[in-house]
């Protein structure tokens, strides 16, 4: 195997993941001011100017404190929770393309870890498998409300996961691909499927709330009736595992859906921008476009926190088995009816 091809992609890799770590830092920093600004307050503003160190001395805080395992728990299990949900958090970067392929010394680097021909299924199986960390660690604490969060998390994800894989066959309908490389492609410039595929994309988008477990869907996590949730156990860095997983995992959810239905790093104009800065810039200006979008709708997962209550437990489910699934075949039936007609005449 190439070398240069292995160095290329070490180099990527490193580079997304540490984005991802230091995006879900500072998400904890945005949560915090976000919410001060909808409620008339300041937020963190001792470390550092405006408070821009919060995060860091978090992540101190979080080392330094002492290590605790309750002594009736599973300790494998214990600790194999929180990194089970962190690793599937960052895995699901991997077949995002961040950027159009950057000329780097005359050679073409594709911006994207890997680009599967399956690269919906992937994401859909990894999102699938992050709730088992939530539910290990529920279970092996040997708590009977981290159990109770566990159960829950795990129905939620269930209920709401059906939902969200039938708004996007609709969205394949359209594309007949499952490559993310090639879906974005297909949104050149302007053209994007969120035009064509609103009922699909607002399903995705509130069963997006539902897998991060972000409010109103933070069932799981609900302090008044579970103390803490499925983590009430945990403390130091096994606690930071699972809060950075819940970052992450809005962060990826962001760029899905940026990369599904808002054209990923596409944007209008992009050809009188390629031909202005070049075809070793004008990808990087292609990745920032891409991130602008992240970060609107990691605010709209804030915004939305700090301004809706929780449901109710019946809600949630109602919501997603009698509400959004139907909704998800209708548009599917639709999609497919308005496709068979435009392909026919």
């Amino acid at each position: 195997m190439d070398t240069g091809f292995i160095i290329e992609k070490f180099i990527l890799v490193a580079v997304i993941f540490g984005i991802s770590l230091v995006v879900a830092m500072y998400s904890t920093y945005a949560e915090r001011k976000v919410a001060a600004f909808l409620q008339d307050r300041l937020g963190p503003d001792r470390a550092g100017p405006f408070g821009i160190l919060q995060p860091l001395a978090d992540g101190v805080k979080m080392f330094m404190k002492e290590e605790i395992i309750p002594t009736a728990a599973n300790k494998f299990l214990f600790i194999a929770g929180p990194g089970l949900a962190l690793l599937c958090a960052c895995i699901g970067t991997a077949v995002i393309p961040w950027g159009s392929p950057m000329e780097i010394g005359g050679k073409l680097v594709p911006l994207q870890v890997a680009d599967i021909n399956v690269g919906v299924l992937y994401i859909f199986g990894v999102v699938s498998l992050g709730v088992y960390g939530v539910m290990i660690g529920g279970w092996a604490s040997n708590n009977k409300y981290s159990l109770l969060s566990a159960i829950r998390a795990a129905s939620q994800n269930i209920s709401y996961e059906i939902a969200m894989g039938l708004s996007i066959i609709a969205l394949l309908l359209m594309t007949n691909t499952l490559s993310l490389k090639t879906i974005v492609e297909q949104q050149h410039g302007f053209n994007w499927n969120a035009w064509y595929q609103p009922l699909g994309f607002l399903i995705f988008m509130i069963c997006s709330f539902a897998e991060t477990n972000r409010a109103p869907f933070d069932l799981p996590e609900c302090e008044t009736e579970l103390i803490g949730g499925y983590h009430t156990e945990y403390s130091s860095m096994k606690l930071g595992f699972y809060l950075f997983a819940e970052y992450i995992n809005m962060f990826v959810s962001s760029a899905v859906m940026a990369t599904l239905y808002f054209g990923g790093y596409n944007y209008p104009g992009m050809d009188y921008m390629a031909t202005l800065l070049g075809p070793t810039w004008a990808p990087l200006f292609g990745v920032a476009i891409l991130f602008l979008k992240i970060v609107c709708f990691i605010f709209f997962f804030m915004w939305v926190r700090w301004t809706i209550p929780r449901f109710r437990y019946d809600q949630l489910m109602n919501l997603g088995w009698k509400v959004l699934i139907p909704l998800a075949i209708a548009n599917i039936i639709v999609t497919g009816i308005v496709i068979a007609f435009v392909e026919k005449f």
